[in-house]
């Protein structure tokens, strides 16, 4: 039994089928809702594969699979769908028009203990949520492939209380996941932002002319990663001596990009088609290899760096 034994995830694409299975994993019977019957078969179709392919890499047993499997239903109807759910997970598109519409929807078909939980990446949700669901109401933003990747965004809305959020916290963590508690909801809340921030500053130092774009991720993979990844960027501080990282800052030797994100090189790239992986190319040349076995490579790596990050949990 877990905190939320019935849950339903409304949205069945790419990352909603996936939460389908990390809840399932995790012991939640779980139904898979759609407004597509068609997306709802694509994502039934697909579970068994990624499990497949979790089981491969070690990370979960062939019995816990094919229990999470049997957990995991679909229905297209979403009053039956959410009518014994103890959460609604929304993972549909990023359209506040939309969302508030479907908020309205579930108004009066949820339970009066189920909680509405809303995947988005960039809105400020609660605005969108009738007053009557705001104090039982949270962001829980998953980062993609959620079934490899730990990191849960966490944000209870103003009205909700702290018991809300800290049940939601405590779930995550019992099915292994690692939430982490905002405050306050900020677009793009932590993980996203400091991506932005290294963006503007790889980007900056493309432009003028610094190092080459491997050379660029090298620092970054060889250099900041490996550290980041045991600690994180607090504990590194501590570990480099806090007076030596405010000696740093007070000599005023970094200066932030003047524009705040963006590159010629990359408007140049989706100008010739090299939008990435998916079309073979981005800023590095994936030749004829298939995207999907680029994405199957990758998240085998994951699984492995998941899996060796996993000894190391909290010894520094």
């Amino acid at each position: 039994m877990t905190a939320y034994d019935k849950v339903t995830i409304v949205g069945a694409g790419l990352l909603g089928h996936a939460l389908g299975l990390v809840h399932a994993l995790g012991g939640c019977n779980v139904v898979l809702q759609d407004i597509s019957e068609e997306r709802l078969a694509w994502a039934k179709n697909r579970l068994p594969a990624l499990l497949d392919d979790l089981v491969a890499y070690g990370l979960v047993e062939t019995e816990t699979a094919e229990a999470a499997l049997s957990r995991i239903g679909t229905n297209a109807d979403l009053r039956e769908a959410v009518a014994d759910a103890d959460l609604v997970v929304e993972a549909i598109i990023e359209d506040a028009e939309a969302k508030q519409r479907l908020y309205s929807d579930l108004e009066p078909m949820l339970h009066e203990g189920a909680v509405l939980a809303s995947n988005t990446s960039f809105l400020d949700v609660f605005p969108l949520v009738p007053r009557s669901l705001r104090p039982r109401s949270l962001i829980v933003h998953w980062y993609t492939p959620p079934y490899l990747i730990d990191l849960v965004d966490v944000v209870p809305s103003p009205e909700a209380g702290q018991e809300v959020a800290n049940k939601m916290v405590g779930f995550l963590r019992d099915i292994g996941k690692k939430p982490v508690l905002l405050k306050k909801f900020v677009p793009g809340y932590i993980a996203n932002n400091i991506q932005m921030a290294i963006e503007s500053e790889v980007f900056r130092l493309l432009d003028e002319g610094v190092a080459e774009i491997s050379d660029i991720d090298d620092a970054l993979r060889f250099g900041l990663s490996q550290r980041l990844s045991l600690m994180g960027q607090f504990k590194k501080i501590d570990y480099t001596g806090l007076q030596v990282v405010r000696d740093i800052h007070a000599t005023g030797l970094y200066t932030p990009p003047r524009k705040p994100t963006g590159t010629p090189v990359l408007d140049e790239r989706l100008a010739r088609g090299s939008s990435g992986v998916m079309a073979g190319s981005g800023f590095y040349d994936y030749g004829d290899t298939d995207a999907q076995e680029l994405f199957r490579r990758r998240d085998s790596k994951l699984a492995r760096l998941k899996l060796l990050l996993s000894e190391f949990e909290d010894d520094l």
